[in-house]
């Protein structure tokens, strides 16, 4: 079922955006802003602001971040029960294996619930601590624990990529040279989409695909153009190794996942395999649901596909990103990385619910932003064979949301959108059909994709 695409009166949502756009109160003359492309956007970013952020009290639930513009309110008829029941009727009779649903709103978690079974061969109850694969949603840690480098000094956004790798090469050494940090987190690379994902998937070594990566076609100059990579959007690891001098996953672990109580989370095919409960993944066969052991191809690049975490590991996520752990991402950094810096208007063509709900679409620095129906919403997705993802955080509203699942399906997609949909207090919409009709394979009575295609992100690079 579709809905009617409800225009509202439209403000200009980037101009509010790029306000937020500006260098970080926390540094000297070692930070410095980000690049607007004013080519797409017609536009440059205003001078810097701050804001003010309260203290923090103990886990699991923080103290509300003191801002200029306090939430607004959530819309009559937010039920969080509502949505745990389509929770538990997406894993009946086995539609989904498992699932893992968190909701986060005004510095407290309204939920964080496990769904499901963990293997259809040793069944297990999916619960809040559950381990699952978080694909591309890996790509917000890494925007985030390079901007506290930023922040403190360590690097500059314009930082170029060649001053920490100077071995790397493009097929235009000028392009090579002219590569910044900025530019790798925002997918601006100037390559062509997803340069090398089928290297990775036939289980390339990283090393020697960056090498290829001299011979790769190039579409623009760095900084011009949006393309999505991971290959090359992992270089940043090199980069936060360079100016670190420790590993990127150990860097990651010990600034962002023990600071923040992720106490599940992890790096890796041996992060996951030695969590004390984990979720296996899952592909359609004739006879049902079929539990495969991970590969570890998209492993191999870990700050775009390489985290592992429980819902409980989410929920604190998505109070970190939405500023209420000032601590470790105080607000000036979110306000950076939650800017759009470049036109992704592939993303309007995606799935059914970005077809009716989304207007303008962005990338960041490791996550989406998109114009939801006059609201902003900042968003990704990710999947890898039998696993996928989503999350999402609404600012006005001060909410967050994520979805893990442990199956090729893309049926789980439309949960986001009812959510968000709940929130802001929009028409409601059959974005999920859990008729009788095959229900594994259908979203809002339409076709999903082909097994391992990620509906619910452009970026698809099922493993």
């Amino acid at each position: 079922m579709k809905g009617n695409r409800i225009r509202p009166h439209r403000r200009h949502w980037r101009m509010g955006l790029v306000g937020l756009l500006l260098p970080l109160a926390l540094t000297s003359g070692a930070q410095t802003p980000l690049r607007w492309n004013s080519a797409s956007q017609g536009v440059q970013p205003p001078q810097a602001t701050t804001l003010t952020v309260g203290s923090q009290t103990t886990q699991p639930t923080f103290a509300t971040p003191i801002s200029q513009v306090p939430a607004v309110p959530l819309a009559a008829g937010f039920d969080v029960r509502q949505f745990e029941a389509i929770a538990q009727e997406l894993v009946a009779n086995q539609r989904v294996p498992g699932l893992a649903l968190a909701i986060v709103q005004n510095g407290r978690v309204l939920s964080a619930r496990g769904y499901g079974i963990t293997d259809v061969r040793a069944a297990e109850p999916v619960d809040a601590h559950t381990v699952f694969r978080l694909a591309s949603l890996s790509k917000s840690f890494a925007g985030s624990i390079t901007g506290m480098l930023v922040s403190e000094g360590a690097l500059r956004w314009d930082s170029k990529l060649i001053d920490y790798m100077p071995e790397f090469r493009l097929a235009d050494p000028t392009a090579a040279q002219r590569l910044t940090v900025a530019d790798i987190l925002s997918h601006r690379v100037g390559l062509t989409h997803n340069a090398y994902d089928r290297d990775i998937e036939r289980d390339a070594d990283y090393r020697s695909l960056l090498q290829k990566l001299a011979y790769a076609p190039m579409k623009c100059a760095p900084g011009e153009c949006y393309a999505y990579q991971n290959v090359a959007f992992s270089t940043i690891g090199d980069i936060v190794f360079a100016a670190t001098g420790n590993f990127y996953s150990e860097t990651v672990q010990r600034r962002i996942f023990k600071p923040l109580g992720m106490n599940d989370a992890s790096y890796g095919l041996e992060g996951i395999e030695a969590s004390a409960r984990w979720a296996r993944p899952h592909v359609r066969a004739r006879g049902g649901w079929v539990s495969l052991t991970p590969k570890p191809t998209y492993y191999r690049v870990p700050p775009a596909a390489g985290v592992n975490a429980s819902i409980s590991d989410m929920a604190q996520w998505l109070l970190a990103q939405t500023g209420h752990r000032p601590d470790v991402l105080p607000a000036p950094l979110l306000a950076t990385l939650h800017a759009p810096l470049i036109d992704t208007p592939g993303e309007l063509r995606g799935s059914p619910w970005r077809r009716e709900r989304v207007f303008s679409a962005g990338y960041a620095l490791g996550w989406r932003v998109y114009d939801y129906a006059g609201h902003e919403v900042v968003f990704h997705g990710g999947a890898v064979q039998g696993y996928r993802g989503m999350m999402a955080l609404l600012p006005e509203r001060d909410l967050g949301i994520a979805i893990l699942w442990n199956s090729e399906s893309s049926l789980p997609s439309g949960l986001l959108p009812t959510i968000l949909d709940s929130a802001i207090g929009l028409p409601a919409v059959a974005w999920i059909d859990l008729g009788p009709q095959r229900p594994d394979t259908m979203i809002a009575g339409r076709p999903a994709p082909a097994a391992g295609v990620d509906s619910s992100t452009s970026e698809a690079a099922p493993d």
